[in-house]
């Protein structure tokens, strides 16, 4: 056993106001929650998803209960990052990590010049430094690794390299909390720079993509097998190249005049475009956000008006616009003709909600498929 656990309450998410906060129900109550994981996770907090609460240790906090884990499909997540250091060294004391069966731990959050690492581990005269990091950006049977951007994480990635080269031995070790998982690779649509960092440092450094299975007691994880890694599908995918969702919000109904398109209604509400840049994606994207700019795309008259929520980028060397946009279609409340889509099949580019598409599953979904669950042919 790891951690002997209090008793877990099952609860369902309401919404994340920040990082480090959610808000569930419990017993027919709303209850404010810490969130002990910073990441994105939009893959895993909808509304209505199954949590598990953990009430806090600490007399008078505000929060009154931690945020243990959540389900997906049916089984048990880990989401509590404090506890991803514990369980990794609970692996390779008791030689469950693959390839790394004779190492121990000699201690935990070593320093190293002006960097922190997670474990010391041992064998005989030998030293290993392994930086450990908890992966829950999943699809079917892929697993990807940041799902935000983490400067930090790629600046890790680059001194363990570097130490290498120094002669010094390091690792990696990912714990990925999906027993499904069969590949990994680095999201490179979220953190290219990440992923490029990683790329270089896989090659010299001893690293590992290991899918964990947990219990609804989050006590003791079982290893389900060490993950794939194919570097052609990074080289393939990973450039400044693909397609994009836009996600804006229109807080009010507005007539807008949209190039040859004309006047049109916008009613108030959430919308999704979808669009590609075979070059200069960054640029591209960076372009839509800005206001102050010549209108040239369709897309430019209504960023005049809305807000932009989030741009969700598909790195990819295939041309899936189409595909994406009829994906989105099918989902959305409504569309607007001919929007962005002049020269294309499909009858519109942009797509109409009520709610957040990203705290909608079935929108979710289609960002999955089309960043992950598409990436299967490839890996496996």
């Amino acid at each position: 056993m790891i951690r002997k656990e209090s008793h877990l309450l099952p609860a369902r998410f309401l919404s994340r106001p920040n990082r480090f906060i959610a808000e569930a129900e419990l017993g027919g109550q709303k209850v404010i929650c810490h969130m002990p994981n910073p990441g994105r996770m939009w893959e895993l907090l909808y509304p209505g998803a199954s949590l598990y609460l953990r009430r806090a240790a600490q007399p008078g906090r505000k929060t009154l209960y931690d945020v243990a884990g959540i389900e997906r499909d049916g089984v048990p997540i880990l989401l509590d990052t404090q506890y991803t250091n514990d369980t990794a060294a609970w692996l390779i004391e008791t030689g469950q990590v693959p390839g790394w069966e004779d190492w121990h731990l000699v201690r935990r959050e070593v320093k190293v010049g002006g960097s922190r690492f997670d474990l010391l581990l041992g064998r005989g005269d030998e030293r290993f430094y392994v930086e450990v990091k908890s992966c829950t950006l999943f699809g079917r049977t892929g697993a990807m690794f940041p799902d935000a951007v983490t400067e930090r994480g790629r600046r890790h990635v680059m001194e363990l390299a570097e130490m290498h080269r120094r002669g010094i031995r390091t690792g990696l070790l990912f714990l990925v909390h999906w027993d499904r998982a069969r590949w990994f690779l680095p999201d490179y649509h979220t953190d290219p720079a990440f992923a490029a960092a990683f790329r270089e440092a896989a090659e010299i450094l001893d690293w590992k993509a290991l899918a964990l299975r947990w219990d609804a007691s989050f006590t003791v994880p079982k290893p389900a097998g060490l993950l794939t890694y194919r570097p052609e599908v990074l080289d393939r995918e990973n450039h400044d190249s693909g397609d994009y969702f836009i996600v804006l919000r229109l807080s009010e109904a507005a007539e807008i005049s949209v190039g040859s398109l004309g006047r049109i209604h916008f009613p108030a509400g959430y919308y999704v475009y979808v669009g590609s840049a075979r070059k200069n994606l960054e640029a591209r994207l960076a372009r839509h956000q800005r206001r102050r700019k010549k209108l040239h795309w369709h897309i430019d008259y209504l960023r005049e008006a809305a807000e932009v929520a989030a741009v969700i980028p598909v790195r990819t060397q295939d041309d899936l616009e189409e595909e994406m946009a009829l994906a989105v279609s099918r989902i959305a409340g409504w569309q607007i003709d001919g929007f962005g889509a002049t020269d294309k099949p499909s009858r519109s580019h942009l797509f109409g909600f009520s709610g957040l598409p990203f705290r909608q599953r079935d929108f979710l979904r289609i960002v999955e498929d089309f960043r992950i669950n598409r990436l299967d042919a490839l890996m496996l």
